[in-house]
């Protein structure tokens, strides 16, 4: 399974659990209610720091986004999975670094 999959379908699991509208978490994670629902269908991810905010809003750890009940936590392919998301955060702050520089 796709880890944007994964990850939007914990999301909206433990949305759901604390009793939030797609409108409300998204206003306490200052994000839309359009991205948010991308992200809960897969078609979207989120940053490092949205992550956190989403922990800290729920009262989960970062990581439970992650899991794969299929999957062993800690796994190699859930690790490997885990690897490329920080690869492809870490490029795209990069990149966003590098043209705010030149300007």
């Amino acid at each position: 399974m796709d880890i944007k999959k994964i990850f939007g379908e914990n999301l909206k699991k433990y949305r759901k659990l604390k009793k939030f509208t797609q409108e409300k978490l998204s206003e306490k994670i200052d994000i839309s209610p359009k991205h948010l629902s991308l992200v809960e269908n897969g078609a979207a991810f989120v940053s490092a720091e949205v992550i956190e905010r989403l922990s800290d809003v729920l009262k989960v750890p970062a990581a439970s986004f992650f899991y794969n009940e299929e999957e062993n936590v800690g796994g190699e392919s859930f690790l490997r999975r885990i690897d490329i998301i920080v690869e492809e955060e870490l490029y795209s702050a990069m990149k966003s670094i590098k043209t705010r520089v030149r300007e």
